[in-house]
């Protein structure tokens, strides 16, 4: 028996139909109208980040006056160029047609005139390395931990990681980053706590690459990450009890389901859901941890450009990094719903809204 040949009209209609169930799918419906929600945001986002820049005193073309090579008549001419010369209203709107129209944030006098753009882009990677390595770090440690703190509630080995957990919130990033300065000082020079990579990095394998940016990272991540896991394990903890209390776990307990079913099936399955709409938040607030801690380990990313930026009066990249964070949030709370949606199924998008 033969199939009949499936002609090029029939396999065209069907990439159609498979292209329309997933354009009208829920899941895409929902980032579309998430995405259009966060147009306002961003706009209001971009009008806070111009304002506020422009209570800095001075403008960025302040670096090219003190530099003698410079003349009067290239400042002027910048000046014009990028609508200095005009009310603050009307280079906002400038600044926005320029984003809106070229993607393009304005130059950087810190950088030689360099677009604030292609600044970002070049580190961005470095930033999200950090922040999602210790995001898998935070997640992987505290996760674990917070439920062998619920299983062995009111035991030695729960007062134990609550007393950890009380102590490694009463830890912020800048006091952590010192304390790990002076770790890596007194083993020096056993962790490398300068840049992202040895000065031999370029003539490693690639493996050897890897493992040398790694090793640059233990310290960064870990100073990101230890306030971040101590809050993480103690709301793990209090949500698994909460759900180690409901009525369906004693139910699937009177049945004889092994405990560590109960547990890791059913009642984590529950428990874990609000942790993950903490995503979003903990995404972006690495943002302004990263802040101190590039700068603490001259890591070379967003947080040390942007905080030299301020110091030089940078304004353009302020104001662009300032958007970053903003986009950050947005993606951050996108991604966590998301994630909840995967995570469990039967969570409907549009209740999320």
């Amino acid at each position: 028996m033969t199939s009949t040949p499936v002609s090029w009209q029939q396999r065209l209609q069907l990439l159609i139909d498979r292209i329309v169930a997933l354009a009208t799918s829920e899941t895409v419906s929902y980032v579309v109208k998430r995405l259009l929600q966060a147009l306002p945001t961003l706009l209001l986002t971009s009008a806070l980040s111009f304002f506020l820049a422009q209570l800095m005193p001075g403008d960025f073309l302040d670096q090219l006056r003190q530099n003698p090579q410079v003349s009067q008549e290239t400042i002027e001419s910048y000046r014009r160029l990028y609508g200095l010369d005009k009310p603050v209203i009307v280079q906002y709107f400038y600044w926005l047609q320029q984003i809106l129209t070229k993607g393009d944030f304005g130059p950087s006098s810190s950088y030689a005139m360099r677009s604030t753009t292609s600044l970002i882009w070049e580190r961005v990677p470095a930033t999200l390395l950090l922040s999602v390595s210790s995001l898998v770090l935070t997640w992987a440690i505290a996760i674990p931990l917070g439920v062998i703190g619920a299983v062995h509630q009111n035991k030695g080995i729960d007062r134990f990681l609550r007393v950890l957990s009380y102590t490694g919130q009463g830890f912020p990033t800048l006091i952590t980053g010192l304390l790990l300065l002076f770790f890596a000082q007194l083993t020096s020079p056993l962790f490398p706590v300068g840049g992202m990579t040895s000065i031999d990095h370029d003539d490693l394998t690639w493996f050897g690459k890897i493992l040398d940016i790694g090793w640059h990272m233990i310290l960064p991540t870990l100073a990101l990450s230890i306030t971040g896991f101590a809050g993480l394990q103690r709301i793990t903890r209090g949500e698994l009890l909460d759900v180690l209390r409901q009525d369906y776990i004693q139910t699937a307990r009177a049945k004889g389901l092994p405990e560590n079913r109960v547990i890791y099936v059913h009642a984590l399955r529950n428990a874990v859901n609000p942790l993950i709409t903490l995503l979003g938040f903990e995404f972006a607030s690495l943002l302004g941890g990263a802040f101190i801690t590039e700068n603490y380990f001259n890591w070379p990313g967003l947080g040390r450009m942007i905080l030299q930026a301020v110091q030089a009066q940078d304004l353009y990249l302020v104001m662009a990094s300032l958007m970053m964070g903003g986009v950050m949030l947005i993606l951050g709370n996108l991604l966590a719903d998301l994630a909840l949606k995967f995570v469990d199924p039967r969570i409907k998008l549009t209740e999320l809204q």
